[in-house]
């Protein structure tokens, strides 16, 4: 939840920032040098900018925490050489050097937000308003020790985000990429394309003879790497969440009943009316038009009299609170059905009120809201036992207990798991059952044997873990994994003979022979797509097929691979189309969109590089790289 409220808070600014981070470490060398940049540092310490230091311990949480949310959005564990391989340790020092340049720039200017301003946004947030849409104190203090911070630091934060967000409008404010660039774009976008194609699928490979032993150990050698066993770990899990602890909590029906009554205006309906008005310059006219209606006229014929339509003298179906004026509402909620106002002074003039229909207050029974009222208290009461159920398995563990003896004193269920990173047990299926399995398995797969870890916190409650054994990865050898072998093996020589005969196929193509010739040669059937579009890849189209097609000139020829890795798409292209730009279409606003979001990341990552030289980086490599190695930079 924390999560989302820094979400909410910066807003457009959070995303600009991670648009431009992965420039920032290459605009550093390019301005300072490598010389410059890597200089010595304390053990604490990761980058300076100017008067702010980065921590180390900084960079490692937010590390951890960036490989779990990656790893649940990719369903797998991300080991530290995939995230490095993929740079996300350049991208949180970006966006770290980022944020402390923002917040220097914002320390040089005096920019500030007053006390009292920081408590309007935060009582308002609405992550933070209870049942009864106020600011709840009990789930602002919980959310605080679930994040294990503090109210001043969470303050403090919350205020670091607003001054970034408003140096950022300043600095972005007529920001927007040139028309005539936008319609360029459009137009590459938008470009389409029609080609006739072939696909050479597995069957064109023919038949595929059986490897010799030779062969296979061969090619087992140079592949050994994917056939390896992966690391396991013997896991101790300890979850308490508010929706396992709710299934042992017991309600009474004493309980249920004063719940009802006490939260009765939940599953109220109010009052309803279908009202009508008129509006009188002054009383005299009002009175005069109530004492007409009192002998007997019409409320619509005085209302047409006045030209007023049935339309624009009709309010609706209103509750009390619904209406703007409460002098008009007290009058009309007074009334009986059918019955006209006398003259009231409302905030824009004198006016007759008349009740068409009242549609009386409703008002769920017990009986069709009992399951749902158990349920909520369940979870409450769940809730509520969170918090001491974790001091005493803290307490349990800080007397040097393990998790299993922890859970066995206080009558809990730990479980042990044996598993690798993909959450698959040696048996080869996968364990079932762990909550928020990822952000797990990726916290177990980064400590050690014996090491006493925090409790993951997750759906309100935590998660303890405690890895009490690891089976190393290790090379299999080749009678372990033959029939695996055997299929990657017929997979690769499919792709090898499909490969060669598309190219063999292609050279044809150029060289005058027919695509119906060729095609009818191989038994193909020649298809026909029209309608492509960059990045509009769909079977048997791969993103290389699309890629390969826009490479290729009208009535000109190509090979790609399909869909299926090792099938091979063969086209020519027989159309290119550009259509007319369409200003108001969706996909011209998101175009627009797209390009202003980039053109906004150029301007705002230049005005960060700017800062940059003028405050000065430094950045400290031996620790970065320590960390995102597994060492630990404290202890060199």
């Amino acid at each position: 939840m924390l999560r989302g409220i820094r979400t909410a808070s910066s807003n457009w600014l959070g995303r600009i920032v991670m648009g431009v981070v992965l420039g920032l470490i290459a605009i550093s060398f390019a301005v300072w040098g490598i010389g410059d940049i890597f200089r010595g540092f304390g053990r604490s310490g990761l980058a300076r900018i100017g008067g702010t230091e980065i921590s180390v311990e900084q960079f490692r949480q937010q590390y951890s925490e960036r490989l779990q949310q990656l790893g649940r959005q990719l369903g797998r564990p991300i080991t530290l050489e995939q995230a490095r391989a993929m740079g996300l340790d350049k991208q949180l020092v970006g966006q770290l050097i980022g944020e402390a340049t923002l917040d220097e720039r914002v320390k040089a200017l005096r920019l500030g937000i007053s006390n009292a301003e920081m408590a309007r946004r935060i009582t308002t947030n609405p992550e933070l308003l209870g049942p009864t849409g106020q600011f709840d104190r009990t789930r602002f203090e919980m959310l605080l020790r679930q994040n294990q911070t503090t109210e001043r630091r969470f303050i403090d934060e919350q205020r670091q985000l607003l001054l970034r967000r408003q140096l950022g409008g300043t600095v972005l404010t007529g920001s927007q990429l040139p028309k005539a660039a936008m319609e360029a774009a459009e137009r590459y976008q938008n470009e389409q394309r029609t080609v006739e194609y072939v696909l050479l699928d597995r069957a064109q490979a023919g038949e595929i003879p059986e490897p010799t032993p030779e062969q296979l150990a061969k090619f087992f050698e140079e592949r050994k790497a994917l056939f390896r066993a992966p690391e396991y770990r013997k896991i101790v899990v300890l979850p308490l969440l508010p929706g396992e602890q709710a299934m042992w909590t017991q309600v009474s029906d004493a309980d249920l009943q004063k719940a009802y009554e006490d939260r009765r205006s939940r599953y109220l309906t109010p009052e309803r009316r279908a009202l009508q008005q008129i509006v009188f310059d002054n009383p005299q006219d009002a009175q005069t038009a109530a004492d007409r209606i009192a002998k007997g006229e019409s409320f619509l014929d005085i209302a047409k009299e006045r030209k007023l339509t049935e339309k624009e003298v009709d309010l609706g179906t209103l509750t009390r609170a619904s209406m703007v004026d409460q002098a008009v509402a007290t009058a009309a909620f007074s009334l009986k059905d059918g019955e006209v106002s006398a003259p009231v002074k409302g905030r824009f003039g004198t006016v007759l009120v008349h009740v068409l229909k009242i549609i009386p207050e409703q008002v769920r029974p017990f009986d069709q809201v009992r399951d749902e009222l158990r349920r909520d208290l369940q979870n409450e009461r769940a809730r509520a036992e969170i918090l001491p159920l974790y001091d005493k398995i803290e307490d349990e563990r800080s007397i040097g207990r393990t998790l299993s003896e922890a859970a066995a004193n206080l009558k809990l269920a730990a479980r042990t798991i044996e598993v690798n990173r993909e959450g698959i047990s040696p048996s080869g299926e996968p364990v079932k059952g762990l909550p928020d399995a990822q952000r797990l398995l990726t916290s177990a797969f980064a400590t050690e044997v014996g090491i006493e870890n925090d409790p993951l916190q997750v759906q309100g409650g935590y998660i303890w873990y405690e890895v009490t054994g690891i089976t190393p990865e290790r090379d299999r050898t080749l009678d372990e994994v033959k029939d695996d072998v055997v299929t990657r093996w017929r997979t690769d020589q499919i792709a090898n003979v499909l490969r060669v005969k598309a190219a063999e196929m292609l050279d044809k193509l150029k060289a005058g022979t027919p695509f119906a010739e060729i095609a009818g040669a191989a038994g193909l059937k020649i298809d026909t797509r029209a309608d492509i579009k960059r990045g509009n890849a769909a079977p048997p189209f791969s993103v290389r097929t699309v890629d390969g097609i826009f490479r290729t000139a009208k009535d000109g020829y190509g090979a790609a691979e399909a869909t299926v890795p090792g099938e091979q798409v063969l086209f020519r292209v027989t159309d290119i189309t550009m259509p007319e730009v369409d200003d108001k279409s969706e996909e011209a606003t998101r175009i627009r969109e797209n390009l202003n979001r980039s053109f906004t990341e150029e301007v705002f990552g230049g005005y960060l590089a700017y800062l940059q030289r003028e405050i000065g980086v430094t950045i400290n490599e031996n620790a970065l790289q320590q960390i995102v190695t597994g060492q630990n930079p404290n202890t060199n």
